[in-house]
């Protein structure tokens, strides 16, 4: 995990100079390594060079202007640090098959027209659960975004205790990564997390018993954090039958989530499963209560 670890040092650092003109070179020196190594380490990781990374979080957030602000396009591509104009549209086409005008156009209509409750009727094969469900909020959220149209979110409406927690989430059958170790990844982003925050994937058996499960609670979201990339590496047993994955929030605050994407992992990848069940010691101990 330590090439993760610094590819999230690095992200965060990207994140707070994507109004700069950002080159290899300047994240490289950042990172503290050789340029060839960190394209490699960077492409290992998220699957797309420095350059293609902050390309698309630039155009996400020249998408995000063009539906909910009334700035130029001119002014939104020099923000985004293209040449001109002309440029800024191919790269803008290429990605989301529409001139910028047009997408304006088109997705202000689309959207404006639609209540937030309707929202949760786009959200396909997601749904809450938790301690208190009907205390949080989930939908989609179409000016947050990572990169794309449009990022989901859980927000805290009536906590009144930290134990309180919900989660947006899915399961499936587990057939199809029966002796695997599988890579659950995705882009998060939170604000004003009092207790806790983070995905999570859990791994069961037929009884519905617990063999794997990870939900950062070792390395947890908390407060106000940009966009970074988090993962968690878990083994699918033989007697595995359903996969459950998510993003919890506990507690009052909001967190936003992009990119799920589902992988094979080496063999070399270390699990991050933690352990839900204390270890079973190889005999009694403390019989007389006197230790």
């Amino acid at each position: 995990m330590e090439d993760e670890q610094i590819i999230q040092r690095t992200v965060e650092w990207i994140e707070k100079n994507l109004h700069k003109d950002i080159q290899l070179a300047d994240v490289s020196t950042f990172s503290g390594y050789s340029k060839f190594h960190f394209h490699r380490m960077f492409q290992s990781v998220l699957h797309m060079s420095v350059d293609q990374y902050i390309r698309t979080r630039r155009l996400a957030a020249s998408a995000v202007l063009l539906i909910h602000s009334d700035e130029r396009i001119l002014d939104i591509a020099l923000n985004a640090l293209f040449s001109s104009q002309e440029a800024f549209s191919r790269a803008f086409k290429k990605t989301y098959h529409l001139a910028p005008g047009e997408y304006r156009r088109i997705m202000r209509s689309v959207i404006f027209k639609q209540e937030e409750e309707l929202f949760m009727q786009e959200m396909k094969g997601w749904f809450l659960s938790g301690s208190h469900p009907n205390h949080f909020r989930m939908g989609i959220d179409r000016q947050v975004v990572h990169t794309g149209k449009a990022s989901g979110y859980i927000r805290s409406e009536f906590v009144t205790e930290p134990e309180e927690f919900a989660t947006m989430m899915q399961q499936f059958k587990a057939n199809n990564f029966i002796g695997k170790r599988i890579k659950l990844s995705c882009f998060l982003k939170c604000e004003d997390v009092e207790q806790f925050a983070g995905a999570w994937m859990r791994i069961d058996n037929q009884l519905g018993d617990v063999l794997q499960f990870d939900n950062m609670s070792n390395r947890p979201l908390l407060g106000t954090l940009d966009w970074n990339y988090y993962s968690l590496v878990l083994d699918v047993p033989p007697e595995s039958k359903t996969i459950s994955f998510g993003v919890l929030l506990q507690g009052k605050g909001e967190i936003w989530v992009n990119q799920f994407q589902f992988e094979e992992a080496p063999e070399t990848s270390p699990t991050t499963n933690l352990e839900v069940m204390p270890e079973l010691l190889d005999e009694p101990v403390n019989l007389s209560f006197e230790e």
